[in-house]
């Protein structure tokens, strides 16, 4: 059986288990409405009297919904309002209409497997293949890299005291001059 109910300026089809997200409703988690605005019922193809129907339902939840940015701007007039919205929703599950209840879906139940086949496919199960990017990271990591800033103060003064003779700068002989810089040398005749 379904029906069509009006709350909160919408109207919902439902059938008794269905989860349906409405506008806000007053009540906590667990407790029980009725639904007394039923426009339409009906059974398969054949429409039902909705004269004194009801729609029982329980409150699984009280929560907000996404939120919505509202941004008004009027151009060359400096007018900028952005605010932010998120809509208070009642989560219900349909329980009964008029005085068909739901039907109860029985759980499966697990076949207990004996545990002296489980332990040997454990052992020959492969292991997983570690991801790319996680072996990747794990290289990155493992490389040492040279940290320029100096770890303490004194190194920081000893490296300010003597310039590092060392060091050489790169050779600028075969290198293109700069764009800007470039100056054309007189031909040789």
């Amino acid at each position: 059986m379904f029906a069509v109910v009006r709350t909160g300026g919408k109207q919902y089809r439902v059938a008794p288990g269905d989860k349906i997200v409405v506008e806000k409703l007053d009540g906590q988690a667990g407790d029980r409405i009725t639904l007394d605005d039923v426009l339409l019922a009906g059974d398969g193809g054949n429409l039902k009297s909705t004269n004194g129907l009801t729609v029982a339902a329980e409150i699984v939840a009280q929560a907000k919904g996404e939120k919505v940015t509202v941004f008004k701007k009027r151009r060359r007039h400096n007018y900028r309002r952005k605010k932010g919205h998120r809509q208070l929703h009642t989560i219900l599950q349909i329980v009964a209409i008029g005085d068909q209840k739901a039907e109860k879906k029985a759980a499966p139940k697990a076949e207990a497997a004996p545990k002296t086949e489980a332990a040997p496919t454990e052992a020959k199960a492969k292991p997983a293949k570690p991801r790319k990017a996680d072996t990747e990271a794990a290289q990155v990591e493992a490389t040492p890299t040279e940290n320029p800033a100096p770890s303490d103060a004194k190194e920081a003064g000893a490296a300010k005291a003597k310039p590092k003779a060392a060091a050489k700068s790169p050779s600028t002989k075969n290198a293109a001059p700069a764009k800007g810089a470039a100056k054309k040398a007189p031909k040789a005749k």
